[in-house]
């Protein structure tokens, strides 16, 4: 891999040991892929931010770490709300160590915005090249913005936000963008409920593994592309997908799909996952929610009074710009949290049940939480979480 000249210095030690280190990751990963040369990166979301998932020896590692990020950096979702985590139940030796993580990654530069959702606070562009980790937010930049990025782990992003660059392979790629399968669903389908892209996501996501899908006979707005591809992701390891008519690259690569393999599927195999099992708690905003999300909880809950415990989970910024919806689902028992989510806080550990409108919370539920998992429309959430049914 071809190295400038100060990405020479850096590899040779010249900018400290945090940046050799960091200069080092990249160019492993660059040889490993066959990258010709480091491209620089717009913005970076760096995992690997809650206690629950890094441990010790994650937070050990970090606070070794001494250097600053060159571009605007994120964190995922930790393992608690910074401001109300007692609220959730949190224990005080979690939340210490917590905290303990979040100042590491602070004191490298890295943005307190713990969210899968970084397109809600950084203006993402067509063509940028970004290090981004969360599976569904690298979904989302590639196929719903058409930026460019791969799904890094967590020292990777953490490596590329530091350089400010990443090695220019895989997505970066035009030519590795192209559609490797096509999803048809059969009888155009013009589904006005996220949880039925999810559900799809989730269903076609085990099928597809890695490829990249090219969908058709679907109609999705922006949030339901958003839980179509964090379910694909979920379920599968899908990095970008591509539906007709519909995200930025599919009209390029629409003359390429002639000849790929097509997995059929009828809409009645994906309403077969809407299961009714019991449950004891109903969680929503995985990914984090959007400020449309919000008002539609806010309107569903409107004069109604929670029964059972009801979590939803966005941005902060989100939540700062989203006031009255969020003052309208408090005041009938709802809660919402930010920073964190229903996956990577031990907060959802004590129920046996959770009820998701999400394809991302189907597939990590049961192994994250270890809890049964319900999906259903947002409306039957909210019905099951005032109603109890």
């Amino acid at each position: 891999m071809h190295l400038l000249a100060e990405e020479e210095a850096i590899l040779a030690g010249e900018s400290g040991e945090t940046r050799q280190q960091m200069m080092e990751i990249l160019v492993a990963l660059g040889k490993v892929f066959s990258a010709d040369r480091l491209v620089p990166i717009r913005s970076a979301q760096v995992s690997g931010a809650s206690y629950k998932t890094i441990g010790e020896a994650g937070l050990e590692w970090l606070s070794t770490l001494d250097a600053r990020v060159s571009v605007p950096t994120i964190l995922n979702p930790v393992g608690m709300d910074r401001v109300r985590w007692r609220e959730m139940e949190i224990g005080q030796a979690f939340a210490r160590k917590q905290e303990d993580v979040i100042n590491a990654y602070a004191r490298l530069g890295i943005k307190l915005e713990c969210t899968c959702t970084p397109y809600y606070i950084y203006q993402t562009r067509f063509g940028d090249h970004l290090a981004w980790s969360e599976s569904s937010a690298v979904a989302y930049a590639n196929s719903v913005i058409g930026a460019r990025t791969n799904r890094e782990g967590g020292p990777s992003a953490l490596a590329a936000a530091i350089i400010g660059k990443t090695p220019e392979y895989g997505l970066h790629r035009v030519e590795e963008r192209k559609p490797q399968i096509v999803i048809r669903i059969d009888r155009a389908t013009n589904w006005e409920e996220s949880a039925l892209y999810g559900a799809l996501g989730y269903f076609a996501g085990s099928e597809v593994g890695d490829k990249i899908p090219y969908v058709q006979g679907i109609r999705p707005k922006r949030d339901h592309l958003k839980a179509l591809g964090a379910a694909l992701a979920a379920s599968g390891a899908v990095a970008l997908f591509h539906v007709e008519g519909i995200t930025p690259e599919a009209r390029i690569f629409e003359y390429d799909v002639g000849s790929l393999e097509v997995l059929s599927v009828e809409p009645e195999e994906i309403l077969s996952l809407m299961n009714r099992i019991p449950v004891d708690a109903v969680a929503l905003g995985c990914p984090h929610c959007s400020p449309e999300e919000l008002t539609e909880i806010a309107g569903l809950l409107e004069g109604r009074r929670v029964t059972r415990p009801l979590y939803i989970f966005a941005s902060r910024k989100v939540i700062e710009k989203s006031t009255e919806a969020v003052a309208c689902i408090e005041r009938y028992g709802g809660r919402v949290f930010a920073d964190t989510c229903m996956v990577v806080s031990p907060a959802l550990e004590q129920y046996g049940a959770i009820m998701v409108n999400s394809g991302k919370a189907l597939a990590y539920v049961p192994n994250m939480c270890g809890a049964a998992v319900r999906i259903g429309t947002t409306e039957e959430c909210i019905n099951s979480a005032t109603e109890g049914s």
